[in-house]
């Protein structure tokens, strides 16, 4: 079993956490992860709400997975009446898989989450990403709805 220290990211951290976040969310590129992680981690803010990210790193110091927690104001299916933490993105290179590092991740969040005055945490997924919807109950997560969302030019 490695060692599954949590830490929050730092700049260095960068490129590693750019190239999970164009494995994870594959309609960007690796620079325009870069450019978007590096603002969060010099302002941690995400727009106009605190943010920040965490990565899991090996006895060695490799990086295995990340995780991007914010505030929203709002929530599906959580109480109006307070903020809430969101997982923004979470990813554990495949390799690392079902060795605690996600939930490790999660709990970092959490951890964040509630020192910034959170009751509850929400998450979401795409609909056909079953692995996803598996790792978010086995943390506890339920599912609050399924939604299909629309967008029109005008």
């Amino acid at each position: 079993m490695r060692d599954r220290s949590v830490r929050q990211a730092e700049l260095v951290d960068i490129a590693e956490i750019a190239a999970m976040c164009a494995l994870l969310w594959t309609d960007g590129t690796e620079d325009e992860y870069r450019r978007e992680i590096a603002r969060l981690l010099k302002t941690k803010m995400c727009g106009p709400l605190p943010a920040t990210v965490f990565v899991a790193q090996d006895a060695e110091g490799n990086i295995t997975g990340f995780v991007q927690v914010g505030l929203r104001s709002h929530a599906d299916g959580c109480d109006s009446e307070h903020p809430v933490g969101f997982l923004e993105g979470w990813f554990v290179k495949k390799q690392f898989r079902r060795q605690g590092i996600g939930k490790a991740l999660v709990d970092a969040a959490e951890a964040w989450a509630r020192s910034h005055g959170c009751r509850e945490m929400a998450s979401d997924t795409w609909i056909e990403e079953t692995i996803s919807l598996h790792a978010h109950e086995a943390l506890g997560f339920e599912v609050v709805d399924r939604c299909i969302t629309f967008r029109k030019p005008l």
